[in-house]
């Protein structure tokens, strides 16, 4: 690709000059999705696919999600298939459930193990709503670190005289209402997930 002499030093000039709310809204987005399939992969007493999601097996000579390995389903609400299909791979999945700090205990039937999901007690419970909350806090750290780097973006292009006073209280204000909806996003699934991980 040809480039013109100084356009390097134009690009560089352009990105302290803008500021881009669709960019911080995507990464505030990102934030809130990695958060969400955290809270997927907890196990509330109920049988998700999700469950193994966290699960690698050493296959063909490397770390491989279980996911390309086999498929999950839920045929029952308490149960998981696993369907392995390369039949030389069933024994290493069923090791790598079984060592995994889950908890499970798969049964092997040929090429599918079935995995029954315990009850979980009380204790259990309180410690997987703790699990949940510290992965809540680190989701609304993760979008307030977004917040400021928008934020200081913000002050840097009005120091440099790129960004009118009207204009910096405006994307301010966006910066903060984009932040309250992700945080709130966060808080409402926090809310479902405990509510499914204490419903016994």
């Amino acid at each position: 690709m040809l480039r013109l002499p100084g356009f390097d030093k134009v690009l560089k000039t352009m990105a302290q000059t803008t500021f881009d709310l669709a960019d911080l809204n995507r990464r505030m987005d990102g934030g809130v999705q990695k958060f969400k399939s955290d809270l997927a992969s907890l196990r509330t007493g109920r049988a998700s696919a999700n469950v193994l999601d966290p699960i690698t097996v050493e296959a063909y000579g490397a770390r491989t999600p279980l996911s390309q390995l086999a498929t999950v389903s839920v045929p029952e609400p308490r149960l998981l298939s696993v369907q392995v299909w390369d039949r030389s791979m069933v024994q290493a999945v069923e090791k790598a459930i079984r060592e995994s700090d889950l908890g499970l205990n798969p049964q092997t039937e040929g090429q599918v193990l079935r995995i029954r999901i315990p009850e979980l007690n009380e204790q259990r419970r309180k410690e997987m709503v703790k699990v949940a909350h510290k992965y809540a806090e680190d989701a609304k750290v993760a979008v307030r670190h977004v917040r400021r780097d928008g934020m200081d973006l913000i002050k840097k292009l009005e120091k440099d005289g790129h960004m009118p006073k009207d204009d910096v209280t405006k994307q301010t204000d966006l910066v903060q209402k984009a932040t309250d909806k992700h945080i709130g996003e966060i808080d409402q699934a926090l809310a479902a997930k405990e509510k499914e991980i204490l419903h016994v």
